[in-house]
């Protein structure tokens, strides 16, 4: 008997950590992506994320951790909250965790992936796709948030309070920051601004510090988040250490500024992002369904800090209910909603 296949739309941490984990319980899998990764490793910085010990530990468990944590991660939070009495203070981890660029880490996973059997398809999926596809798949898997298939999934207004982004977004990658001593992330709050995430990040430069300021709108640093580089990029450079200067002086103080600027102007990412929960499934028809996955089903706050780690938990509850299953019909839908509740 064939076993039933999988398919998958989107290839971001939870499209490929929902594949790999499929393959390990050898369950055939199609992860279809937009984007070839070899275009995705040349593009714009993705984000800034870091990765926490239990993803880590998934890595690890489908032999996909290529970037050690005790070698290129780092062990504590170091926190500042400004104001008039400013308060500083350290927190130390049982376990490391650690950040890589995606640009290196995404096209690395594809490739476990493909040699572990998967099938990768380079293509464009629309909402009208969706029933075509489910008719090659015992069950599909929506992972992508962007576009209109993130919008096939109707919002659950009880836990998306929210109309428009609560920040304002400006992250990059820099030299010349010294790091913390400890290494670790640096979370500095600046009341009535915003914050800024301070993290070391493995890159294709080597290690480099990420800067992510996440601006109140309507705040004195809003403006960072349109600011364009490549008009000027030494204007640019002035008004991130100025914001540092003024907002976050415990990064600023361990700035040498003849060394400071953007590793590439690739390495940039502005905008907004707007926090939302959606349905776990809707009904394809003809008794196929679509699950949804990732950003497609939960958009995190990036002030949270936890939108890849969220997505990896949830592939991997995802990916234990499938392996035990092969009716994927809506009783299964409503068990995987339960198991990630």
């Amino acid at each position: 008997m064939t076993a039933p296949t999988v398919g998958i739309v989107g290839a971001g941490v939870a499209g490929l950590h929902l594949g790999l984990a499929l393959r390990a319980a050898d369950v055939p899998v199609t992860l279809y992506t937009e984007q070839a990764f070899a275009d995705l490793a040349a593009g714009p910085l993705l984000n800034t994320v870091a990765h926490h010990h239990p993803m880590l530990d998934r890595e690890r468990q489908w032999d996909v951790h290529f970037w050690p944590a005790e070698r290129h991660g780092y062990g504590a939070h170091h926190h500042h909250v400004g104001g008039t009495a400013p308060v500083r203070f350290t927190g130390h981890f049982t376990h490391p965790s650690c950040a890589v660029d995606h640009r290196l880490y995404l096209p690395r996973l594809a490739g476990a992936f493909a040699e572990r059997g998967g099938r990768i398809e380079v293509r464009a999926v629309g909402p009208r796709d969706l029933a075509r596809l489910a008719g090659s798949h015992a069950l599909l898997v929506v992972a992508s948030g962007r576009g209109p298939l993130s919008g096939l999934f109707p919002l659950r207004p009880e836990h998306s309070p929210h109309h428009t982004p609560q920040r304002l977004l400006c992250a990059g990658l820099y030299t010349g920051v010294r790091g913390a001593d400890p290494a670790g992330v640096t979370i500095s709050i600046a009341p009535g601004a915003g914050e800024l995430l301070e993290i070391p990040l493995h890159s294709a430069h080597g290690p480099v510090t990420a800067l992510l300021f996440e601006n109140l709108p309507g705040g004195d640093l809003a403006a960072l988040a349109s600011l364009d580089h490549r008009d000027d990029p030494a204007l640019f450079a002035k008004a991130v250490l100025e914001a540092l200067r003024r907002h976050h002086p415990a990064t600023a103080e361990r700035v040498e500024e003849r060394d400071f600027g953007l590793t590439h102007p690739l390495d940039v990412l502005q905008g907004g992002v707007l926090p939302a929960v959606r349905q776990d499934w809707i009904d394809l028809g003809g008794e196929r369904f679509a699950l949804a996955l990732g950003d497609a089903h939960v958009v995190v706050d990036p002030l949270m800090g936890q939108g890849a780690n969220l997505a990896s938990y949830s592939a991997a509850v995802v990916a234990a209910e499938i392996a035990t299953d092969t009716a994927y019909d809506a009783l299964f839908c409503e068990r995987v909603a339960r198991a990630r509740e």
